[in-house]
C-alpha cells in the first residue's frame, strides 16, 4: 500500500516513465481493506489498469494508472491509522477540455482500524476510511466514505464486508441517474500450502458507477517488502464510464506494492 531519500528517487522515478483509477488506500485488489500500514511506514503502490475489451471506437481503450503513497500514523497497536495520496491517469486524452480529469491528478485518502481481537477476544476488524477526495469540484470529489468488517475463518480465509456511499452527482449510471452506495465484499488467504509467497483474494463493489467491479487475482511476494497482484477486473456497467466517449470496458491489473 523507507529513507527519505530512496523514497523520492523511487517516486521521481516513476513519475518520469508512466503517466500515472482509483485512489484508496491499503487494499485488496479493488476495494479498502481493513489493513493499515505501520506506524511510520511508507508504502509505495503502483498500479496498472489494461483494457482487455475494445471500447465504443472499436480499439482497446486508454489504461488507467495509480502512483499512491501512504503511510501509518498511529502509534497505538489497538487503534490504528494511515494517510495516503494518488497522482492519477484516466486516460482522458482531451487536453485542451476544462472537464478533463487528467489535468486535476492528485487524490486524497485516509482510514482508521481496530485490528480483529482488539475489542475482544474474536472480535472482527472494523475499518472505517474515506477515498477518491479529489481537488477539482464537480469534477474529481468523488469524496467516498465506506465502513468494513472482516474475520479470519481457520482454513478458509478472511471474509470481509461492508458499504460505500459517495457524490451522488459524480457516481452515476449510464443515464446520469445517482448510484453512489453499494456493497463491499471480498475473501483472501494466504496459501502457505502452496507457497508463504503466494496470496489469493475475490472482491466485490457494488453500485452502477465506474467504480462497480468484481476482481480476482493473487500475490506473489518476491521479499519481505515486494510484492505484485496481478488480477481481472469484471465491470459491473460497461456503459457507466468516467468519460462518457468510451465503455468500461474490463480490464487486467498489475499492482507493484514497495514497503519502506
Amino acid at each position: 500500500m523507507k529513507r527519505i531519500k530512496v523514497l523520492g528517487i523511487c517516486v521521481i522515478a516513476v513519475l518520469l516513465s508512466i503517466s500515472v483509477a482509483k485512489a484508496t488506500g491499503s487494499t485488496q485488489i479493488w476495494i479498502p481493506s481493513t489493513d493499515i500500514q505501520a506506524f511510520k511506514s511508507v508504502h509505495l503502490g503502483i498500479d496498472n489498469y489494461i483494457r482487455t475489451q475494445k471500447d465504443a471506437n472499436g480499439v482497446y481503450g486508454s489504461g488507467m494508472y495509480d502512483l499512491g503513497l501512504t503511510t501509518g500514523i498511529s502509534p497505538f497497536s489497538k487503534v490504528q491509522a494511515e494517510i495516503g495520496i494518488d497522482y492519477l491517469n484516466m486516460g482522458d486524452n482531451n487536453i485542451l477540455d476544462a472537464k478533463n480529469y487528467d489535468l486535476h491528478p492528485i487524490y486524497f485518502n485516509g482510514k482508521i482500524a481496530i485490528p480483529e481481537d482488539s475489542l475482544f477476544k474474536g472480535a472482527p476488524a472494523i475499518a472505517v476510511g474515506a477515498y477518491n477526495f479529489g481537488t477539482k469540484a464537480s469534477l474529481t470529489n468523488y469524496n467516498i466514505v465506506y465502513g468494513l468488517l472482516a474475520k479470519t475463518i481457520p482454513f478458509i480465509g478472511r471474509i470481509s464486508a461492508g458499504y460505500y456511499t459517495g457524490n451522488k452527482a459524480l457516481l452515476v449510471d449510464e443515464l446520469g441517474k445517482a448510484s453512489n452506495s453499494g456493497l463491499l465484499l471480498s475473501w483472501d488467504r494466504a496459501v502457505p500450502e502452496i507457497s508463504d509467497k503466494l496470496w489469493l483474494a475475490i472482491d466485490y463493489q457494488g453500485g452502477k458507477n465506474y467504480l462497480g467491479a468484481l476482481n480476482f487475482g493473487l500475490s506473489w511476494a518476491f521479499s519481505k517488502n515486494v510484492s505484485v497482484i496481478f488480477a481481472y477486473d469484471i465491470y459491473n456497467n460497461k456503459n457507466a464510464f468516467y468519460n462518457s466517449s468510451n465503455v468500461n470496458a474490463n480490464s487486467f491489473t498489475t499492482q507493484l506494492d514497495i514497503n519502506f
